[in-house]
C-alpha cells in the first residue's frame, strides 16, 4: 500500500515524540536536569541519588534539613516534575 500524503520528517518525529509511552521514556532520561530545574543547584548537589522504579521516585538527600524540607514538599516536588517533563511520569517522591 502506498501512502499518498506525504508528511515532513519533523512533522512525524513530533508525532512519535507525542505518543505518551515514549515521551514518559524521554522525561525518564531527562530527569536529572528536570531535578536541577525544580530544586535548583544546591539542592541537587546535595542528591545523590534519584532513581525511577515503578513511577516512583526515590530521592536520597545528604543534608538533614534539606532532606525535611523536601519531605514536607513531595506533592508540590511531583507536579512540578510532571509539568516541567510536560507528561505524568511521577506518581509519588520518597525522600531519603
Amino acid at each position: 500500500m502506498r501512502r499518498t500524503r506525504t508528511m515532513l520528517m519533523g512533522d512525524l518525529l513530533d508525532e512519535f515524540f507525542r505518543r505518551p509511552y515514549v515521551a514518559a521514556k524521554v522525561a525518564e532520561g531527562k530527569l536529572p536536569e528536570t531535578w536541577r530545574a525544580v530544586v535548583g543547584d544546591r539542592a541537587a548537589d546535595q542528591t545523590t541519588e534519584l532513581r525511577l522504579e515503578n513511577r516512583i521516585l526515590h530521592v536520597r538527600i545528604r543534608s538533614s534539613v534539606l532532606r525535611s524540607e523536601l519531605f514536607c514538599r513531595r506533592d508540590a516536588l511531583r507536579d512540578a516534575l510532571n509539568a516541567c517533563a510536560g507528561v505524568r511520569f511521577v506518581n509519588a517522591v520518597i525522600v531519603r
